[in-house]
């Protein structure tokens, strides 16, 4: 059988060796939580609980994980067996998991290896003392609690079956799990800043301690020409470089657009690492960075120093038979390719921490995203502690991706439903507002999106009018926007105030439009392809003719479940000729 979703999981910080552990694994539900004392961990007694067979890394309710069971099991257990050789380990081995969903425990050959709680975030363990050569077993515990509401979920249902806007829960290992030898002496983590002002790259690494006395190698690369060639002593485990690209740039590429990360040419650089310790390499990697620039200026949003609208999507990141896990990787490039044939530059992708893949294709094909984290319903001291730790990760995990210029760690009160009146609650909305830029001050952060305010470098609403003439009235005045209560929700908490943001509709539209058997809701609804194309015209126009909107964001890029308000079906079929949605996106349709 072919191993499932076998590309290399990291693609910001990628080295030859690793061992892709994705493909069938042994499985069991523990719906009597019994397996810790029972010790189904152990490598010998232990086998005999695990029942099932899962194809990881698709969810147990999944169609593509072998099982296909959406009832409630809030503790499952994995088991994978892996025969190990001495020339596929090293000096440490790591165990990485792309992503489990909530908290996870695991084991190696009895011995336990770490903990972590978080469902959409990376995580490893060091399994070095814990493998041996031959066969080795390793045993994940997940515990994901369905109705816990203080938990960070998305658009995860915490009842049986999915209605209105929430979805098929995810349960479990849901993206890749994989091995990792390495040296001592090796590159634990990179920040890189670039700075189009000044023609460079701010490089930020941490090493592990073995490295301190060694040397690190770099070489920068576009388009195959070698710019920059550098070595440099390693003095202590972290430390700051910067990365001059002036003389390479202007040598061969004069003009700023050039060289210059947009979605309209996505310029990459190639940056390969290398530690050296006593004439030994420990360590190469193979990354990339875009020279992209995000702020708002004078109220203006700003990409590259220069104006920029961005016509973006709604995506949920639901596939039919895989539900957050996408099928394939080949479905990132479908999606980004379709949302560019009409006339989009980017995504919000909505209630998801996006998979790292999706993004580094987001980062190659020019598709811009805003990353936002996967809310809870309710707020609590404990809801605090989750997000704000898990949000973190998220920030580093995903720094380095040109794609991503917005962050939005709240959308629609989701977790701070009283957020209008209470203090803590806004507290909090502006503490992930200051906590986000002072982890990643080169991007804007949202702090509430769609209403309720607090601190924001977007002023962003969501509006689901869909009569061209009220919208047409409602965007034509900045007075008009400011007393505007779409949803019937107020724009900013009590306390705060509009301080002349960039305005972005950052949900609109979600015009419903059944094509096949599958059937569901939309905010509006459209009998035929004349109709949904006089609706769609109709909401977008106005947002296009109004001087003071400077992007939007519609809903969205395909059917999800009982939503049927996507442009797309579910299985990604255009519902009506893209080239009209373009024309009507460039502001060039007339019927």
């Amino acid at each position: 059988m072919q191993t499932p979703r076998n590309e290399y999981p990291r693609p910001q910080l990628q080295r030859e060796a690793w061992h892709n552990l994705n493909g069938p694994w042994a499985f069991a539900f523990d719906d009597r939580d019994c397996g810790l004392k029972e010790r189904w961990f152990d490598p010998e007694t232990g086998k005999a609980y695990f029942d099932k067979e899962i194809i990881v890394p698709y969810t147990y309710q999944c169609e593509m994980s072998g099982i296909n069971d959406q009832d409630f099991h809030d503790v499952v257990w994995y088991r994978k067996e892996v025969t190990l050789d001495k020339e596929t380990m090293d000096e440490v081995m790591r165990l990485h998991f792309g992503a489990v969903d909530y908290k996870a425990d695991v084991w190696v050959n009895g011995v336990y290896i770490c903990e972590h709680e978080g469902g959409h975030v990376p995580f490893y363990g060091d399994v070095t003392q814990a493998l041996v050569e031959g066969n080795n077993v390793i045993v994940l515990r997940v515990f994901d609690p369905t109705r816990d509401l203080s938990l960070p979920r998305g658009k995860q249902y915490w009842l049986r079956s999915s209605e209105g806007i929430f979805y098929t829960r995810t349960t479990g290992i849901w993206q890749t799990v994989w091995l990792e030898p390495l040296k001592e002496g090796h590159v634990e983590r990179l920040w890189l800043t670039p700075d189009i002002d000044h023609k460079m790259l701010h490089m930020e690494y941490e090493c592990d301690m073995s490295a301190v006395g060694g040397k690190m190698d770099i070489e920068v690369m576009l388009e195959g020409k070698l710019l920059v060639k550098e070595t440099f002593e390693l003095l202590n485990d972290k430390g700051k470089k910067g990365i001059y690209l002036d003389q390479g740039i202007c040598d061969v590429w004069q003009f700023f657009e050039m060289w210059t990360w947009t979605p309209e040419r996505p310029v990459l650089f190639d940056l390969k690492l290398m530690i050296v310790r006593d004439n030994q390499v420990t360590d190469k990697i193979d990354t990339y960075f875009g020279m992209r620039k995000v702020e708002v200026v004078d109220g203006i949003f700003m990409l590259n120093n220069r104006p920029y609208y961005q016509k973006m999507l709604l995506d949920q990141g639901y596939w039919e038979p895989s539900l957050l896990t996408a099928p394939s990787d080949e479905a990132y490039v479908v999606d980004i390719e379709l949302a560019k044939s009409m006339g989009f530059n980017g995504v919000r992708k909505h209630m998801k921490v996006e998979d790292p893949r999706y993004l580094y294709h987001a980062d190659k094909m020019g598709f811009l995203v805003w990353g936002e984290m996967a809310g809870a319903y309710v707020y609590s001291r404990k809801y605090v502690e989750r997000m704000t730790r898990e949000w973190l990760e998220v920030l580093a995990r995903d720094y380095n991706h040109p794609s991503i210029v917005a962050w939005t760690p709240l959308n629609e009160s989701w977790g701070v439903d009283g957020i209008m009146n209470n203090k803590d609650e806004q507290a909090h909305s502006a503490a992930m507002y200051y906590l986000t830029k002072s982890i990643d001050p080169m991007r804007c952060v949202i702090s509430n999106d769609g209403w309720d305010h607090t601190k924001s470098d977007l002023f962003t609403m969501h509006d689901y009018e869909y009569r061209a003439e009220v919208l047409k009235e409602r965007y034509s005045t900045l007075e008009n926007i400011l007393e505007s209560r779409p949803s019937s929700r107020g724009l900013v908490a009590r306390g705060w105030q509009y301080e002349g943001q960039p305005i972005i509709v950052s949900e609109f539209g979600g015009i419903s439009y059944q094509t096949g058997d599958w059937e569901g809701w939309g905010y509006s609804s459209a009998e035929n392809d004349e109709d949904f194309v006089e609706r769609y015209q109709a909401v977008i126009a106005p947002l296009l003719a109004s001087k003071h909107v400077q992007g939007f964001v519609y809903t969205q890029i395909t059917d999800v479940e009982q939503e049927i308000n996507g442009l797309l079906t579910y299985d990604r079929k255009p519902k009506v000729d893209l080239s009209i949605i373009k024309a009507i996106n460039e502001g060039k349709y007339s019927q």
